[in-house]
């Protein structure tokens, strides 16, 4: 009888049926929010995947990935090539899972889940969305092992992306968020906030970050900077990354071969 009466009052006098119906769509408002947002923290896996597989068609269409070889001559095609730029490409990326870590060490270490099955060798570069992580040290078949920019026997080319010097960054074992820059002249104007990314004569593709000037240690006795950097990467929080292959790298080194045997 309660419900009868409850219906009744809600249902023919206009001004309760408003009341009830703000109260109830307040209550509905509230339960499709947490609905939704239970739904997207069980969706987010899928949509970080999709992001990582989208990162990774950017990454190799980016116009650092191809080296076009210099002449002086005009060429004339008269016919339009399909993928006309792909013999030009010196670099391809994989996305990969990062499945173990560390950062405690003085030999650290990370592990992804990709190996020769999917495309990957020893010696090839690994980098995230926000800068360089290492270099590939060896591979199974379905997984690799990376040795990590923080590693004591790590040695990086790099340059500051506004003078274009180029220098070495290692790590000394110590705080996994400083890193070291050496063998950058006194002559060069450098200062604190300026950015740091990888040469052209490093394994990773150039212009990669690798982190920012936090300090300028002027050494007595020497015509170099000590230079203090902050890792552009976060090493605590690594999920996903991208090895990088040199498709020339081959024909690189076998020239490079030839040429010291005719030394």
């Amino acid at each position: 009888m309660q419900v009868v009466a409850l219906y009744i009052l809600f249902h023919y006098n206009r001004f309760h049926e408003a009341v009830f119906m703000e109260a109830a769509g307040e209550v509905t408002g509230k339960i499709s929010r947490q609905y939704n947002t239970v739904e997207y923290y069980f969706q987010l896996k899928k949509t970080n995947a999709l992001l990582v597989e989208e990162n990774q068609k950017l990454r190799n269409l980016l116009k650092s990935d191809f080296l076009l070889p210099d002449t002086a001559t005009e060429r004339i095609v008269d016919s339009i090539n399909v993928d006309s730029l792909e013999p030009y490409r010196r670099y391809l990326y994989y996305p990969a899972k990062v499945i173990n870590n560390s950062v405690t060490s003085q030999t650290n270490y990370l592990t992804i889940s990709r190996g020769t099955n999917q495309g990957l060798s020893k010696d090839m570069a690994v980098v995230s969305p926000s800068g360089i992580i290492g270099t590939i040290v060896n591979v199974s078949n379905n997984m690799a092992t990376v040795m990590s920019l923080l590693h004591r026997q790590s040695r990086v080319s790099a340059s500051l992306l506004k003078s274009g010097e180029t220098g070495s960054v290692d790590w000394d074992g110590k705080d996994p968020q400083v890193l070291t820059f050496r063998n950058i002249p006194k002559s060069i104007a450098v200062k604190k906030g300026d950015t740091v990314v990888t040469s052209r004569y490093s394994t990773f593709p150039p212009g990669q970050l690798v982190g920012t000037v936090v300090e300028v240690e002027n050494m007595d006795g020497s015509n170099f900077y000590l230079l203090k950097i902050k890792p552009s990467t976060n090493f605590f929080n690594i999920q996903y990354v991208y090895a990088v292959k040199n498709l020339q790298k081959e024909e690189q080194d076998a020239l490079e071969k030839a040429t010291r045997k005719q030394e």
